[in-house]
């Protein structure tokens, strides 16, 4: 039950947020916020997954303790809904830190950057979510103040402004992004310790499960945890999510205890399938095969068929299917694999076959 907070919308083009969607990672709720503050661990030992981050950041945070020191500045990146919120406040509560929460987005001038940075306590840690959406001028001033502990603020305008030197106390800077190729190597660089995020494996959410059940006081058998660990979509969050939905169920239509019978119905009442795929993506998964026999077809094409925004099917819906081995990206339009007729129960056409076995080999 690690998962994190993302920022605000700026202008950046990053795709339309489908609210309805329990698959949905990256978007959080009142609710969802409400509860995942309370379902978050509070140290290294109780994390669950990551162990090659959690075990090398173990190291960085027991020697920067040892040495009396401030810990290196992190860098952790990801898919949403992985951990990385929940690791920054992990590192505040080992080094014994308060903790400041900001994101990229919400700092458009050098000057929000200045005053954040003016304000932090010796060792306090500063979170700075979906880092690579900060501004260049805010991202340059951040060079300065993460290498050397200080930041020169610039007063008055044209030839007579001044530049006052402005010295910072000892810091832990601690970034998250989605998105790690869009930060300039400079700022990477500056990162003393950076750690990837990956997408949890099924025994590692059935974990996740339990514990968030028994935060949550609900009663849940290890097939029903399993039932919904393979639908997530090997995301703590979404886990976390399809649990309040399934609890939910068992609440009306049971006597509160999810088994594996109880959280498939559920899950098939809120159309999550056994694969984690939601109504969208088999409309994706649907048009392609039944319309378009298989692909190639072009993007915009296929979100007409479906009915949705170009950016929505791209952005929204491929991503999981490309990694699930459902669909993928060709230079003459997306194509359905072998995989994607098994799953929807559908047979390839002859044609179809022959013109994939280039592809796939099938």
């Amino acid at each position: 039950m690690n998962w994190d907070e993302t920022g605000p919308e700026t202008d950046e083009p990053t795709g339309p947020v489908l609210d309805d969607r329990l698959v949905d990672a990256a978007h959080l709720d009142g609710e969802d916020t409400a509860v995942e503050a309370a379902l978050r661990p509070q140290d290294l030992e109780e994390f669950v997954g990551q162990e090659k981050v959690r075990e090398q950041l173990d190291l960085v945070l027991k020697a920067a303790r040892a040495r009396g020191a401030t810990a290196d500045h992190v860098l952790l990146s990801g898919a949403p809904g992985l951990g990385k919120t929940t690791l920054s406040m992990i590192i505040a509560a080992e080094m014994n830190a308060p903790i400041r929460i900001t994101s990229g987005p919400a700092i458009q001038h050098a000057g929000d950057l200045a005053a954040i940075l003016s304000s932090l306590q010796e060792g306090e840690v500063l979170f700075l979510d979906e880092i690579h959406r900060m501004s260049r001028p805010a991202e340059e001033m951040l060079y300065m103040a993460m290498e050397d502990f200080r930041v020169d603020v610039i007063v008055g305008k044209g030839p007579g402004a001044t530049a006052i030197p402005l010295e910072l106390p000892p810091f832990t800077l601690v970034g998250a992004t989605t998105r790690a190729g869009l930060l300039p190597p400079p700022l990477r660089d500056r990162f003393g310790f950076t750690g990837h995020m990956e997408f949890y494996a099924p025994a590692e959410l059935e974990r996740v499960i339990h514990r968030s059940a028994r935060l949550l006081d609900v009663g849940i058998d290890a097939e029903g945890a399993a039932e919904i660990a393979g639908r997530s979509r090997g995301t703590p969050r979404i886990a976390n999510r399809l649990l309040r939905r399934v609890r939910d169920y068992a609440q009306v239509k049971a006597e509160g205890t999810i088994d594996r019978v109880i959280a498939a119905a559920a899950l098939k009442v809120y159309e999550v399938d056994a694969r984690g795929l939601d109504r969208l993506d088999r409309a994706v998964l649907g048009a392609l095969l039944k319309l378009f026999g298989g692909g190639p077809v072009g993007l915009s094409t296929l979100a007409v068929a479906v009915g949705e925004e170009r950016e929505t099917v791209e952005e929204v819906a491929e991503p999981f299917l490309v990694r699930e081995g459902l669909l993928a990206r060709t230079p003459r339009g997306r194509v359905a694999t072998p995989a994607a007729w098994a799953h929807l129960g559908l047979v390839p056409p002859a044609h179809g076959a022959k013109g994939q076995q280039g592809l796939f080999g099938a």
